[in-house]
């Protein structure tokens, strides 16, 4: 999940809470309503979490979405406006799902391809994942980060849950080509909260994927929306920010990661997905 901080020209991505909580009341009474990439509306019906399999969170194989229909696209890269520090939402009406954190194993699990008889119950998720990211004030998400190993992202650069146009949802993306030109700024990720650092990121990817229909999908993105899409498609692949780190910024967060290794031997017995791994720049 991405936000955008003013005059550094810095990125945070989804799941750092740098700031206290805010209240999103709002949520009590407002619906999501998501978009596929070829901007044809989800239902507006509201959804519950208890329609998402509870074996997603586990499942290791499924069969691949395909269509002979395409879509081609190159993203003009705008500067967005300020959005509020991203926060963990804890619990967000309208939805079960919460924001994992480190070193939750679902943060390294294999996430599945999506066959085409989950695209209904993948519709449901998606729009529950807007929920929650909007309520952490972010700009993208990917499944994992709510607990759910499949290969669904959902992103809106303007982080706006009014700017309903902005909405995308991916369903198995892969990236197919990639700048040789890269760019470094500051990311940072909810479930590693209190932490940041500078990722090396491709100044482009040229994407394929499906939409909630099962339609092919081709997209060009760079600069912010390259940022965006590059950091919630390390989730699918189960990579997170933090392996991105250099040996400075990784000593800086060590503690911190050592301590939320040990929060959650406490809570839950187990050590989770273990140390960071690093990671080869792009």
């Amino acid at each position: 999940m991405l936000s955008f901080l003013p005059f550094t020209a810095s990125f945070r991505l989804a799941l750092p809470a740098l700031a206290p909580a805010l209240s999103r009341s709002f949520y009590n009474s407002r619906s999501v309503s998501s978009r596929f990439v070829s901007s044809r509306p989800v239902s507006a019906r509201s959804f519950s979490s208890s329609q998402i399999p509870a074996h997603w969170s586990s499942v290791s194989t499924s069969s691949s979405s395909s269509s002979t229909t395409t879509t081609l696209g190159s993203t003009a890269d705008p500067i967005p406006s300020p959005t509020p520090d991203e926060i963990d939402p804890g619990a967000v009406p309208g939805t079960s799902l919460r924001i994992v954190k480190y070193p939750h194993p679902a943060l390294r699990h294999h996430n599945a391809l999506v066959s085409d008889a989950e695209l209904p119950e993948i519709a449901t998720l998606a729009k529950e994942m807007f929920l929650v990211m909007y309520a952490a004030n972010g700009v993208g998400l990917a499944a994992p980060q709510v607990g759910v190993n499949k290969r669904v992202m959902v992103y809106n650069p303007s982080g706006d849950e009014k700017d309903w146009l902005g909405e995308t949802v991916f369903v198995n993306p892969t990236i197919v080509a990639r700048s040789d030109a890269v760019e470094a700024d500051t990311e940072g990720c909810l479930s590693f909260p209190d932490m940041n650092g500078e990722v090396v990121r491709n100044k482009w990817v040229k994407v394929v994927g499906v939409n909630l229909k099962g339609k092919a999908i081709k997209r060009k993105f760079d600069g912010y929306e390259a940022r965006i899409f590059q950091h919630e498609y390390d989730h699918l692949d189960g990579v997170v920010y933090v392996d991105h780190l250099n040996e400075e910024d990784r000593g800086e967060v060590d503690g911190q990661l050592a301590s939320l290794r040990g929060a959650f031997l406490e809570e839950t017995g187990e050590e989770g997905m273990g140390e960071v791994k690093s990671v080869a720049e792009p």
